[in-house]
Parts: structure tokens; sequence; C-alpha cells
């Protein structure tokens, strides 16, 4: 699906079609970046913040060494 044609609504707003966010993997309450240049616009997703993913792995407990060695660094 490369073009779609789209009608701006009620207060500005457009509508993508499902089977357009299904082949984008994008979900309800998903952010996009819009970029506007001359009578362009482009939309894409906006890349996960550090905040959102802070926590998703867990957390870990390294001590100076571990890291010292990871560098590189010997004593």
């Amino acid at each position: 699906m490369k073009k779609v044609d789209l009608r701006i609504g009620d207060k500005g707003r457009i509508t993508l079609p499902t089977k357009l966010l299904k082949a984008l993997g994008l979900r309800e309450g998903d952010v996009l970046e819009l970029d506007a240049t001359g009578r362009a616009i482009v939309l894409r997703p906006r890349g996960a913040s550090v905040s959102e993913t802070k926590g998703i792995a867990g957390r870990f407990e390294v001590d100076l060494e571990e890291i010292e060695q990871a560098v590189g660094k010997e004593e």
C-alpha cells in the first residue's frame, strides 16, 4: 500500500486506514512525528524515549571490577 487518499474531517482530523496501520505495525496510542516541508507532509512513528523504556530490562547490579574488565581496563 503506497498511496492512500485521506479526507480532512471535523477539526482537521484524518483517519489512517486499519490496513495501513497493520502494515506499518502501528497501534492506537502510538505517537507520530509530523514533518511539513513546503506542501508535503511526512508522518513517522516516533521512537521510544529513554523515559518510556526505563526499567524495561529489569534491574541489574554490576560492580566496578566487572565494568573495568568489560572496557579492557586492568588494575
